[in-house]
């Protein structure tokens, strides 16, 4: 019997693969084709039906919109001027294809795992055993994860599998770097980016441990002078029952690797991926899914979707020039890009690392936040380049709408402020009228905890985390997409803090109260003049680590009394609030260097109870009792400002019960 199963599957496998010319897709494997939920019917969409395979795709290489893939021409699968290239993917749609609102949310997951159907409706994100409200089902959105990292870690992730490039058949090698800064003492590291305490991508191993150009340097801070540390003290190898045993992917220190300080190293590779076709199957998939007339997901619009990582491939993706498909057609109608900050990434770059991006305490000075920030042209006032992020989409006539969107995180740890400013950060810069920016006060570049808790290991804050959640702006941000790219229904206006209203500003002008046992951060992440060697515009990275040029100014967001943010989009919690809500949290003293922020936390501060309780404290905020007479009182402020953001669009009105509730559960938490 288990044998005729592993025969019927194969099977489908096969009838599944379905031939395609369309947009470059060439066939699509079926490994997996099931009901959701049994078939549960989802309001007028009726049932929905999850499939996983594969895409299967073909560059040809002549095409101009794919020369700027680096490496494309060295692939070593090129044959009959093409490179064939696949990719994972999920897709959740409609069984009945006419019950799709013809829309297709288009997820390029995060390190190789979906999450934006969790996120949004709440259930499981493989719908196993739940949809959560199953708002993105119910109205009829179809929504695929599509492979894109080469490197994406875990045996469940969606990934990109693309040709290694060799020069004319001679292995191609080059330098490689990564940084990590340890929340507790280790003997080994392995080679690649620790992120939230794992592992973000599969690096490349080293290729010759014993070359003089592989180093190991250690520092205090992002730049604090390197100390070499001497080639003897260190190795590629790793312990194993008791024994030092050489590794290809792990450094051993003698001593060990200590936490609070940042250890960066520089390594001999071999064999690059061609990575920058994650790009063409990003656009390939979303053109064929329009344009193909047997689409496995069948689409009249595509929204790209992507958070952090992601949200920087969109904008890669976009400045790079990859909009167009290869026939000149659009491929993104729409791009929602989230807590991206003023981010790129190592996307398209021979070694390409995609999971690095830029923290507090690592990955520094990796070709992430670089010029030009803004997405219409801009010049840097000391170098005299200038661009913009949408200049080839624009010249070539694909710009799509976009949102980007950030959470006051990203003002300190990604350089959000400088997607809006011009770049000596003096003025306001303008704004596409088919973009739209908005920032979310108070919340951090995740949603935290609730109830507030601190977080945990290389997360382990002085506070407790920013519990806002960001969910009921997500669904309110898809529902304003879809209807401005599908009847041109302007969304509401662009909503940040800005220079020309004072809400937003130098560190040195930043007036956070003084409130007791609460230390404050001394700096904010930046964007750097970086130079990796005289063809790195080219994809090719020879000066590791880089010569690091002059700093762009960034600028954060300016607070109330209460230390809350002035400008951009407020949730309930911020225009009534029980707390102080902030986009830095500094790391706590157990995890060394306590002066240093957490990478991507807020933190919540609550305020005192009661006069008595805030007059023993010290502390400068009004407490609660003196601002609401009881929880009635509270809880009808509390409604006043949700009807606001449904008036304003910013919150659906079917979600003014859940955040209704949500306002009573944090009165419970915090003022009892």
């Amino acid at each position: 019997m288990v044998a005729v199963n592993r025969l019927l599957a194969l099977c489908l496998v096969f009838l599944c693969a379905v031939p395609h010319l369309t947009a470059r897709v060439t066939r699509v494997e079926i490994t997996s084709r099931t009901d959701v939920l049994d078939a549960k019917p989802f309001g007028e969409s009726g049932p929905y039906e999850r499939i996983s395979g594969r895409v299967h795709f073909a560059a040809p290489v002549s095409n101009i919109h794919n020369r700027g893939i680096v490496d494309l021409l060295n692939a070593v699968n090129l044959q009959n001027g093409e490179v064939e290239f696949s990719a994972d993917f999920v897709a959740v749609r409609p069984k009945d294809a006419t019950k799709s609102n013809g829309t297709m949310l288009l997820e390029n997951p995060n390190r190789g795992h979906s999450r934006i159907l969790s996120l949004v409706d709440g259930g499981d994100e493989d719908l196993a055993h739940s949809a959560g409200d199953a708002w993105l089902l119910r109205n009829g959105f179809t929504v695929v994860a599509l492979g894109w990292q080469w490197d994406a870690p875990g045996p469940n992730a969606l990934r990109l599998y693309a040709p290694i490039a060799t020069d004319h058949g001679k292995t191609i090698t080059g330098l490689l770097r990564g940084d990590i800064m340890l929340a507790a003492r280790a003997d080994e590291i392995p080679l690649g980016h620790i992120i939230i305490g794992n592992l973000g991508g599969s690096e490349y191993p080293v290729a010759r441990p014993d070359d003089s150009r592989n180093t190991l340097t250690v520092r205090d801070t992002r730049e604090g002078k390197p100390n070499l540390i001497p080639r003897s003290d260190w190795q590629f190898a790793n312990m194993v029952d008791g024994k030092l045993t050489p590794s290809d992917r792990s450094l051993h220190l003698k001593g060990g690797f200590q936490p609070g300080r940042i250890y960066e190293y520089v390594y001999v590779v071999s064999d690059p991926v061609v990575a920058g076709l994650s790009f063409a199957a990003v656009r390939d998939f979303a053109s064929y899914a329009k344009h193909a007339s047997d689409s496995v997901t069948p689409a009249s619009r595509v929204l790209g979707e992507g958070i952090s990582q992601n949200g920087r491939f969109l904008r890669d993706f976009l400045y790079q020039g990859f909009n167009a498909d290869e026939d000149g057609r659009m491929a993104l109608d729409g791009v929602l890009s989230h807590v991206a900050g003023a981010g790129r990434g190592s996307f398209n770059y021979r070694f390409a690392q995609p999971s690095r991006d830029a923290q507090p305490t690592s990955a520094i000075f990796f070709p992430t936040d670089i010029f030009p920030f803004t997405d219409q042209p801009e010049v840097d006032p000391i170098t005299g380049e200038k661009g913009g992020l949408l200049d080839r989409a624009q010249r070539e006539q694909v710009a799509p709408k976009i949102f980007f969107s950030h959470t006051s995180y990203e003002y300190w740890g990604r350089a959000a402020s400088l997607i809006h400013t011009t770049a000596d950060g003096t003025r306001d810069a303008v704004v596409g009228t088919n973009v739209r920016i908005y920032h979310f006060t108070g919340l951090q570049h995740f949603s935290g905890p609730f109830p507030p808790a601190r977080g945990e290991g290389h997360l382990l804050g002085q506070e407790p985390e920013s519990p806002l959640p960001i969910r009921f702006f997500w669904r309110t941000m898809i529902a304003n997409m879809d209807a401005w790219v599908r009847t041109g229904t302007a969304p509401p206006a662009s909503a940040y803090p800005t220079v020309a209203a004072h809400t937003l500003v130098p560190l040195s002008e930043f007036a956070f109260p003084r409130i007791p046992k609460v230390k404050l951060p001394s700096e904010a992440n930046t964007a750097y003049r970086l130079d990796y060697g005289p063809n790195w515009r080219d994809g090719i990275l020879a000066v590791l680590p880089p010569h690091i040029g002059k700093a762009f100014p960034v600028l954060v967001p300016q607070v109330d009394g209460d230390g809350n943010e002035l400008g951009g989009i407020h949730l309930p919690e911020i225009s009534v609030p029980l707390a102080t809500y902030t986009g830095w949290n500094l790391r706590d003293p157990s995890i060394g260097a306590a002066s240093q922020r957490v990478a991507m936390e807020g933190s919540y501060l609550p305020l005192p109870r009661n006069a008595a309780e805030r007059k023993q404290s010290g502390d400068p905020r009004k407490s609660i009792a003196e601002r609401y007479s009881n929880r009635e009182a509270y809880l009808a402020r509390f409604a006043s400002a949700t009807d606001e953001l449904i008036r304003q669009r910013w919150i659906l009105p079917e979600d003014r019960a859940p955040l209704l509730e949500r306002g009573g559960e944090e009165w419970e938490a915090i003022a009892h």
